[in-house]
Order: C-alpha cells, then structure tokens, then sequence
C-alpha cells in the first residue's frame, strides 16, 4: 500500500530573509535609486507641494502687512469666488479661455504626430536630422521674439506681407488688431514653435515599436500607409493618450505668455483669458486673495478634468494609472 507523502508545515519563523527583508533594508538594498530620485523630490516638495499652503489666501480677506495668518477670514468664505463670478466679464473669459484651449489641443496635437509619421518614413538620414533640427528650433525661441517676428511680417503698416498685399490689392489687413484674425494666429504660431519638439516625443515612441511587427506586414503585402495605420499608430497609442491627459489637465491654461504679449485692447473680446484678468485686476490692483481664489479654481477643474480623461482613456483600453 503506498503511502501519500504530505508535506510538513513549515516551522514558524522559517521565512526566507527576502521575503521577510524590513522596509529600510529594501531602501539601502536600492540606495543608488533612491539617491537619483532624491533631487526631483526635493523640487517637487519645495516649489510644489511647499507653497500650496498659500492656497488659505483664498479664503482670506489678504493683506501683504499683516501676513497670511493675521488676515481676517473672509466673510461669507466663498466672497472671492461670487465676485469672480459675478463679475461681468466671467462669461466673456471663460468661454474665450476654453475656446483657446480647445483650438490648441485639436490642432496643435496632429501636427506633432504626422511630422512624427513622416520623419520615420524618411530613409536619408541627413535630410531627416536636417527637418528635425530646422522643426523644433522654434520651441527655444522666447515668445517676445516670435512676436517680434510676427510684427515684421503682420504689421498693418510696414509688414512684408501687407506691403505685399498693398501692392497687388490696394488694400491691407490688421492682423494684429483684429478679432477675426487673432485666435487664427495665436494658434498658428504655437503649432509652429512646438510642432517639432512634439514630434520628438513621437519619435522616441515609434522607435519603440517591434521592428518584426513591420517585417510581418512586408511579408503580407502591406505598404507603408497600411503598416502606419495597423501598426505605427496603435503602438504610440498610449503616448497619445498621456500627452492628451495631461493637455486636459491644464485645459484652462490657454497660455497667458504668448496671450499676454500678443494682445491689445482692441482684441481683449476674444483674447482676454482668466490668467491675464487676473493679472490685471488680481495681482496689479494687489488684491492676491482674488488671484489666488481663481487660481484655486483653476485647478480644481483641472483635477477634475484629469480622472474624467483617465476614466475615458480606460475605456479606450489605455489606462494611465
């Protein structure tokens, strides 16, 4: 008769020492990691997480001598945002806010991603290096300089394209000045300075790609446009999605640099955002409580935004987190 053989309990305290290894054994066990995280953290901490304790000014009736713990609470606590929305200009610069956005993220984001498609079909090394260093030059150049470079093309009066137009029309545009044409080119030239360095994102996710994946499809008789739709695109599929989250999360940052140094009174019904408002009426009238209620605001939409783009991208299958 044979006998099953059991196996015996193992005795207590007869753990291997990895699995019972205590947390700071793990952290010295990767110390050179650690170490390398260490810097980012340190900013984070300081310039991030440190100030968010301004966020009190909010709710506060501020003043710069008294400091922000002897400010008097404001009262009721939510009088910073009933002004801001009872504001007449609330609808105006919220709608323009979005809008820009919007323009922004639906045609600033294919640019990227078909000069990325293009760059790698490209097989003369040099031509490639040679568009992608010409492409994302733009994204060093300060926005003052691109201004620069729009008014000594645009200007109604002495710009070259005017003068063009002047020649063989008669007649000249404002583009500068004029509600028609300023959302058009505050978009036009962010693709310009950006769509490079987007690209380059791109890029380094398509060289990510099982190079087999297109030797497979060769074999079948697909050609490039096909090996790009089935399997270039699906295999940067979650870049797109991550840079897409992260777009939505700061869907109301309409880009107040280039905005602020690109418009005039003239064009303040469709430019004027909620970053350049409350730098007029926030921080240069000093009333910080307001600009820091906004600010507040601001960001609690674009937490907001972030799960609900997240919870999206889960559905698509791309989950970020």
């Amino acid at each position: 008769m044979i006998r099953a053989q059991t196996a015996e309990p193992p005795a207590i305290g007869s753990e291997t020492r990895r699995g019972r290894r205590p947390l700071w054994g793990k952290v010295w066990r990767f110390r050179a990691l650690y170490l390398m995280l260490l810097p980012g953290f340190v900013y984070y901490a300081v310039y991030q997480y440190g100030p968010m304790y301004g966020v009190v000014i909010a709710f506060k009736d501020y003043n710069v001598l008294e400091g922000i713990m002897a400010s008097p609470w404001a009262d009721p606590w939510y009088k910073h945002w009933k002004a801001f929305y009872d504001s007449p200009y609330f609808g105006q610069i919220l709608a323009n806010t979005f809008l820009i956005s919007v323009y922004k993220l639906v045609w600033g984001m294919p640019p990227g991603i078909v000069l990325a498609l293009m760059l790698n079909e490209v097989r003369h090394r040099l031509f490639k290096r040679f568009v992608q260093t010409v492409s994302y030059l733009p994204h060093f150049l300060s926005m003052v300089i691109i201004y620069g470079l729009m008014i000594a093309l645009l200007s109604q009066t002495d710009g070259l394209v005017n003068q063009w137009l002047e020649e063989r029309t008669g007649r000249t545009i404002p583009f500068l000045t004029s509600t028609d044409w300023f959302r058009t080119l505050l978009v036009a030239s962010g693709i310009w300075q950006h769509v490079g360095w987007s690209a380059i994102i791109y890029l380094a996710a398509i060289a990510g790609i099982d190079p087999t994946l297109y030797e497979a499809a060769r074999c079948d008789g697909a050609g490039r446009l096909r090996m790009m739709w089935h399997i270039t695109l699906p295999g940067i599929r979650n870049v797109i999605l991550l840079l897409l989250v992260l777009r939505l999360g700061h869907i109301l940052d309409a880009g107040f640099e280039q905005i602020y140094i690109m418009y005039n009174v003239h064009v303040y019904p469709v430019a004027d955002i909620i970053d350049t408002w409350v730098f007029r009426t926030g921080l240069e009238q000093m009333d910080f409580s307001m600009a820091t209620a906004v600010g507040l605001f601001k960001s609690l939409i674009g937490l907001v935004l972030i799960v609900a783009s997240n919870r999206l991208a889960k559905r698509w299958g791309g989950a970020i987190w």
